[in-house]
């Protein structure tokens, strides 16, 4: 019988991954094992690439997890440009720019690099100039800072602006795999041969609001950003249908609606946090027992 080795994938999604963590909280109290040594392969995009790098190199525990999104830390990583409507125009810069959300980064990971990962990790991305998809991982690119990669895979455009890491530019790797799941299967596959691979992915909630078709037919750039463009791209469903398939029992996806929860990916409103953390924990009680099966020996 092969050796069982488990992934944890997590999705992007802004303040949402709040949901993701509150539901890992409660998975690490019911197996009784850190998350950190339970899996043996991380692989996140965005804001779930950020809490993989807090338990691939910190071997952080999902509560300390949650530290890295507070209130306070919210408040700094949404610092805001100059984003606003000047006579009915809206500038064409980010909405935040990235000096909070680094120096968010640094209090948890200065000076340490990607390679000071104990099991291996990756962060999705994209190279803007190249036109290409990234996957910056801690046993390609050991030397690249940890605070680079998490600017680099959150610089959700129109957010936040392009991230510079070494003579690259990257933006959010939303982009191309916000449900990076398949990516960390395949890499697992090549790190892992002879092992017989578990995959646990977590999302950050589904926008199923409908839009008006007649309407968005009318709609230019602006249109768009009002209507939540980028998260229209990051949020398609096709990843886990091929992962199902590709995988079959040996994988377990944890989603659902948003419901009541802001579709924006950045309110931080006290009452939206409440809805994203009951969302979390709306998952426990729908996956909780499919998840400690799923990650039994």
């Amino acid at each position: 019988m092969l050796k069982k080795k488990y992934i944890l994938s997590l999705d992007g999604g802004g303040v949402r991954t709040i949901a993701t963590i509150t539901f890992l909280q409660k998975l690490e109290v019911a197996l009784g094992v850190p998350l950190a040594e339970k899996f043996d392969y991380f692989i996140g995009t965005s804001a779930g690439a950020i809490s993989c790098l807090g338990l691939a190199i910190n071997k952080m525990s999902a509560v300390e997890l949650m530290e890295i999104w507070s209130k306070k830390n919210l408040e700094k990583i949404m610092t805001n440009s100059s984003w606003e409507t000047h006579l009915g125009i809206m500038q064409m810069k980010p909405k935040y720019t990235n000096e909070g959300k680094r120096s968010v980064l640094a209090e948890f990971f200065e000076p340490k690099k990607i390679g000071d990962a104990f099991k291996p990790v990756a962060a999705t991305s994209y190279d803007i100039e190249k036109r290409t998809p990234v996957l910056l991982t801690s046993y390609n690119d050991p030397e690249l800072s940890a605070v680079d990669i998490g600017d680099a895979t959150s610089a959700a455009p129109v957010y936040y602006p392009t991230a510079e890491v070494g003579d690259r530019f990257l933006i959010d790797g939303g982009i191309v795999a916000n449900h990076p799941v398949l990516h960390g299967f395949v890499e697992a596959k090549k790190l892992f041969p002879n092992n017989e691979l578990v995959v646990l992915s977590v999302g950050t909630g589904l926008n199923k609001r409908s839009l008006k078709g007649k309407d968005s037919t009318k709609w230019g750039l602006i249109g768009w950003v009002m209507h939540d463009l980028f998260g229209l791209m990051v949020e398609s469903s096709m990843d886990h249908e091929l992962a199902e398939e590709l995988i079959g029992k040996n994988y377990l996806r944890i989603n659902s609606p948003l419901g009541k929860v802001n579709r924006r990916l950045d309110d931080n409103s006290d009452s939206n946090i409440e809805r994203i953390e009951a969302m979390g924990e709306s998952w426990w009680e729908l996956f909780g027992d499919e998840s400690l099966k799923l990650l039994s020996e």
